[in-house]
C-alpha cells in the first residue's frame, strides 16, 4: 500500500473511532435521562392516580433496554476486521436496529391493546379522574423526549447509524405516548375520559409505521442493496474527471451496514504500461474514498479500450 493509501486507512480508522465515541456518549445520556424520567412519571402516575401515566413510565423504562441494545450493536460493529470477519462487523448494527424495530412495534401494539381494553372497561365501570401532577408529568415527558429524539437523530445522521436512528425513533414513540397520556388526562379532567384510549389507538399506528421504516432500512443494508441513484451518479462524475479514464465500463455499489463497498471497471488507453494503468486506478480509488467518507472499500479494475 502506498503512503496515500496508508494515510487514508488511518483516517478511516480514526473516523470510525470518533463515530463510536459519539454513539456511546449519546447512549449514556439517553440511559440517564430515561431512568430519571421514568422514576418521575411513575411517582406522578401513582400520586395522581393516572393509569395512563404509569403505563407511560413503563414505556420510558423500556427505552433503557433498547439503548443498551444500541450500545452493544455499535460496539460490536466498530470492531476491526479479523480472520473470520475480513469485511468487518458493520452488519451487527443492522441486527441491533432490527431488534429495536421489533421492540418498537411490540410497544405500539401494546399501547393499542391497552387503548382497546380501556374503551371496553371504561364503558362498564368508568375511568377515574387523574390529578394535576399527572398532567404536569405528561408535559415534562413530551418536552424531554422530543429533545432526546432530535439530539439522538442528529448524532445518528452525523455518523450514519441505523441503530442510533432506531433509538431516536424510540424516543419519538415515547413522546407520542406522552402526548396520548396528556390528551387522555386532560380529557378526563374536562369530562371526556374516552379521549385517552382513543389517542392510544392513533399513537399505535404512528409507532408501527416508524418500526416498519426502521426494519426495512436495516434489512436493505443486510441484503447488499445498492446506493441511491444520486450517489452513484456523483461517483460516476468523480471517476470521469480523473486523468486517463476514457470511460466507465461498470460500477456496482452495495450497502454493508452503514458503510459502502464499490466495485469499478474503467477503460484506459491500451498502449499504457502496467505502472501507468495502475496509477490511473489508484487515483480513481483514492478520489472515491476521499470524496465519499462512507465508502469503506473501493476496488478498481482497468480494461484496455
Amino acid at each position: 500500500m502506498n503512503k496515500d493509501g496508508l494515510e487514508q486507512k488511518n483516517k478511516t480508522h480514526s473516523v470510525e473511532e470518533l463515530d463510536e465515541k459519539i454513539a456511546m456518549r449519546v447512549s449514556v445520556v439517553s440511559i440517564v435521562v430515561n431512568l430519571i424520567l421514568s422514576f418521575f412519571k411513575l411517582m406522578a402516575g401513582f400520586i395522581g392516580n393516572s393509569g395512563a401515566m404509569v403505563s407511560d413510565a413503563v414505556h420510558s423504562a423500556s427505552d433503557v433496554f433498547s439503548t443498551l441494545i444500541v450500545i452493544v450493536g455499535v460496539k460490536i460493529s466498530g470492531k476491526k476486521s479479523d480472520t473470520h470477519h475480513p469485511y468487518g462487523h458493520e452488519r451487527m448494527e443492522c441486527v441491533a436496529a432490527i431488534i429495536l424495530a421489533v421492540i418498537l412495534f411490540a410497544t405500539g401494539i401494546g399501547i393499542g391493546i391497552s387503548g382497546v381494553e380501556k374503551i371496553i372497561s371504561g364503558s362498564e365501570t368508568g375511568i377515574e379522574i387523574p390529578g394535576v401532577i399527572a398532567l404536569v408529568a405528561a408535559v415534562v415527558s413530551i418536552a424531554v423526549k422530543e429533545w432526546m429524539y432530535w439530539y439522538t437523530r442528529a448524532a445518528a445522521k452525523k455518523i450514519n447509524s441505523g441503530a442510533l436512528m432506531a433509538d431516536a425513533w424510540h424516543h419519538r414513540s415515547d413522546s407520542l405516548s406522552s402526548i396520548g397520556a396528556f390528551v387522555g388526562i386532560l380529557g378526563a379532567r374536562l369530562g371526556f375520559p374516552i379521549l385517552d384510549p382513543m389517542a392510544s389507538l392513533v399513537i399505535c399506528l404512528f409507532i408501527a409505521k416508524a418500526a416498519y421504516d426502521i426494519f426495512k432500512d436495516a434489512v436493505d443494508k443486510m441484503v447488499d442493496k445498492s446506493c441511491d441513484e444520486q450517489t452513484i451518479q456523483e461517483m460516476k462524475k468523480v471517476i470521469n474527471e480523473q486523468p486517463g479514464v476514457k470511460q466507465i465500463d461498470m460500477i456496482h455499489t452495495r450497502l454493508f451496514g452503514a458503510k459502502i463497498y464499490v466495485d469499478i471497471e474503467i477503460a484506459a488507453d491500451s498502449s499504457l504500461t502496467l505502472l501507468e494503468a495502475h496509477e490511473i486506478a489508484q487515483r480513481v480509488h483514492d478520489k472515491i474514498e476521499t470524496t465519499f467518507p462512507l465508502v469503506k472499500h473501493c476496488m478498481v479494475h482497468v480494461n484496455p479500450i
